[in-house]
């Protein structure tokens, strides 16, 4: 009987991976990824390691969560270190609690290897604390996307003034109901809103407006999946905290110079 990581791959970057996870992935003899690691992470792994792609596409899943489930106990019977590979972190809406009580039911050893969660790292990239002393002693990790089927459960309206800062993910179907039903909440429209595409990655795109015309903004941008919405008064220290695109715009230059 094998043991099973449930490794989070950070949000995009490479480089936001942890160095427990890069080890554990570098013993793997099984790496099971998602759609959202990135391939620069999934080469780090045994040239003789079985590699199976388990990514979800909006409305297309290659492999069900119930398939997955098998194949984590098919081969942590078969091979000694398994390792589901999640981007961002496996227990932040990554399934990874689910697939820990599969693994629990079926008596297979496991270990949780955190990673850097989007909510945290695409703002940080757009130049967006999602914390800030005076400005926002909360933060609130939503997610907009629900089980196929499945009803949305969650009460926008209260979770209106939950905390200083929302941070949600999955929400681009969404935006717009849930920006009005924030904003039938307490919310003011004019509450400054953000929305990040590809965050932390060279394709990273940020957009920000009042909560009441960010849906508008996404959709005449056409803001695509995997992104990030955050709302609150901290999305107002962007102009000047904006470094990542300010280092995008530097090595621009100097490659049109050369």
């Amino acid at each position: 009987m094998g043991k099973v990581y449930l490794v989070g791959a950070g949000p995009g970057d490479p480089g936001l991976m942890t160095v427990k996870g890069l080890r554990i992935l570098q013993a793997a003899d099984v790496v099971l990824y998602d759609r959202l690691v990135s391939q620069e992470i999934i080469k780090e792994a045994r040239h003789s390691a079985r590699l199976v792609y388990c990514g979800k596409l909006p409305h297309m899943h290659p492999l069900n969560q119930d398939a997955i489930n098998h194949l984590l106990v098919k081969y942590a019977r078969s091979h000694a270190v398994v390792v589901r590979l999640k981007g961002g972190d496996p227990f932040i809406f990554g399934r990874g609690g689910e697939e820990a009580s599969v693994l629990a039911a079926e008596k297979i050893e496991f270990e949780i290897v955190p990673g850097v969660t989007a909510g945290i790292a695409a703002p940080a990239y757009a130049g967006i604390p999602v914390t800030y002393r005076d400005i926002s002693g909360s933060v609130a990790f939503v997610t907009a996307h629900f089980k196929a089927g499945s009803k949305d459960q969650t009460d926008w309206s209260k979770l209106a003034w939950a905390a200083d800062t929302l941070a949600i993910y999955m929400g681009v179907a969404t935006l717009e109901r849930v920006a009005s039903e924030l904003i039938a909440g307490g919310r003011e429209p004019s509450t400054p809103a953000a929305i990040i595409e590809w965050g932390t990655t060279e394709r990273q795109r940020t957009f920000t407006a009042p909560l009441s015309e960010l849906s508008r903004v996404a959709a005449r941008e056409h803001v695509q999946s995997p992104s990030m919405i955050v709302i609150g008064e901290t999305v107002r220290l962007r102009d000047r905290l904006k470094w990542f695109e300010a280092r995008k715009q530097q090595e621009d230059g100097l490659r049109e110079a050369f």
